[in-house]
């Protein structure tokens, strides 16, 4: 069954044509404000006949490798196997696929700015021009984690090219014109403002979407994101939709993020960025209530690398990093943010709270090193498991010891309490623990018996506490729940 709840999509999506009105609303109808809004345009054409020029059409094309052929049980001398043989067609043969895409010109010299999803896997890069004339590109660099990628032609004449634009200045309800190739049916303009700043749509650790009503489709992906100025201030990267047309919920990666990221693409074919080596997490309101915090702000220290710059500087699990390099940690989004944009090397003043005690280390940022996936645990037989504690949380627990480590692939440097069953009408249940997650850190206390949880448990609901903070580890991976206790 095709689903019909609204999905984010990047470059493939359906061509869906739907009917469109327009509204309008008299200037006395608005309150008068403090500033000076910049009034709509009569007309956006000398921009766009200004911009046209710098935008690209990306076409890119992929070898796909045939499946195994079907296999027909028929006698060899049968009539019918001719007949399949020209209805199945040729097998094993490989297929070539195109998609489309957009892009703009950022240097005279040939470079071209584009997402990383339009060039991905591609075999052959064709870039046309709004002349008409078709080049072959080469990729420079492309970076995955905020969908850039950089581009470069060999052209006989200087280009014509984008300036960047500071998207920091760009205001919730700013006109904003996007220019593309939708659904390959050529160069398009489209207008609309800006809709909301610094969206998070899961789409990589450091989202920071603008979001445009500007109509963005397939095929716009890549291509730029102008204000009145003419400059770019974002990127066109991808859509929200029940149906897979516009309905003016488009996302635009900023232009500040996209510029420096192109930038080291065309230095050093990659991004290198700063690496701090902590996960975080989210302060919800149970967890700042468990941890005795006035707001949930900052970014909740959940696991520290071992061989990463934070565990040299003193760095716990449960540190709530507040400030970075002079700036606020408003969430634990902001964070990777921060440590990304610093350089590598440069020393950096971090300021946390422990256990509601204000605290500075200082920190030496290392480089972000790249991403793997760490083997598949060794798959033991199972073996019969102790008999385990319930606590008050609707949990049973037990020792971590060798057999509960086989049964629920726990490796031999985690510590703490295995949790074996989860009571299905617990509190616990509703934030989704389930059994083989090792019970770590209770109120930032370590555990190594179900008797320790269970009298933690009891002392903080005897002191009038009603939130438990726990630090779970669930395949290597360490995360703060918080469980409301009764």
């Amino acid at each position: 069954m095709r689903s019909k709840v609204p999905m984010l999509i990047a470059a493939a999506v359906r061509a869906v044509l739907l009917p469109m009105a327009v509204g309008t609303m008299s200037a006395a109808a608005l309150a008068p404000t403090a500033a000076v809004a910049r009034p709509a345009p009569d007309s956006f054409a000398d921009l766009a006949n200004k911009l046209l020029p710098t935008v690209v059409n990306i076409a890119t094309t992929q070898t796909l490798k045939s499946g195994p052929q079907v296999g027909l049980d028929l006698p060899p001398d049968s009539p019918l196997q001719n007949l399949f043989k020209d209805f199945l067609g040729p097998q094993n043969v490989p297929r070539h696929v195109t998609s489309l895409g957009s892009g703009f010109i950022v240097d005279a010299s040939g470079l071209i700015v584009t997402n990383n999803h339009v060039i991905e896997d591609a075999d052959q890069i064709t870039v046309t021009l709004n002349d008409g004339t078709s080049l072959p590109a080469k990729l420079v660099g492309r970076d995955d984690k905020t969908d850039l990628a950089l581009l470069r032609v060999q052209s006989k004449k200087p280009l014509p090219t984008a300036h960047w634009g500071d998207s920091d200045k760009a205001r919730i309800g700013d006109w904003v014109i996007a220019i593309g190739d939708p659904f390959g049916l050529g160069s398009t303009v489209t207008a609309g403002i800006v809709s909301a700043r610094n969206r998070d749509i899961a789409a990589g650790p450091y989202d920071d979407f603008i979001q445009t009503d500007a109509s963005i489709n397939r095929g716009n992906s890549g291509g730029p994101l102008f204000d009145m100025d003419g400059e770019v201030v974002g990127v066109n990267s991808a859509i929200f939709s029940p149906s897979g047309g516009s309905v003016g919920i488009g996302f635009s990666i900023p232009s500040n993020l996209a510029r420096e990221v192109i930038d080291q693409l065309h230095k050093f074919g990659q991004v290198r960025r700063g690496w701090l080596g902590v996960r975080v997490q989210a302060v919800n309101p149970d967890i700042a209530e468990g941890l005795g915090l006035s707001s949930a702000t900052g970014a909740l220290v959940a696991d520290i690398s071992s061989n990463g710059p934070a565990a040299k500087s003193g760095l716990h699990n449960g540190d709530l990093i507040v400030r970075f390099d002079g700036k606020a940690v408003g969430d634990s989004r902001a964070l990777p943010r921060l440590v990304a944009d610093t350089p590598i090397g440069k020393k950096v003043s971090i300021d946390f709270l422990r256990r509601g005690k204000k605290m500075t280390v200082q920190v030496v940022l290392g480089r972000l090193p790249g991403s793997g996936n760490a083997p598949p645990p060794k798959k033991s037989a199972p073996v019969p498991q102790k008999e385990s504690q319930r606590s008050k949380l609707g949990l049973s627990l037990a020792p971590l010891d060798g057999t509960a480590r086989a049964k629920f692939h726990v490796g031999k440097d985690v510590q703490g309490v295995v949790v074996t069953g989860v009571d299905p009408n617990s509190a616990a249940a509703e934030k989704a623990i389930r059994p083989g997650d090792v019970i770590v850190e209770v109120q930032n206390q370590p555990v190594h018996s179900p008797d320790d949880v269970a009298k933690r448990i009891d002392a903080d609901a005897k002191s009038g506490k009603k939130v438990e903070v726990m630090l779970l580890n669930r395949g290597g991976n360490l995360a703060f729940v918080a469980l409301r206790l009764g």
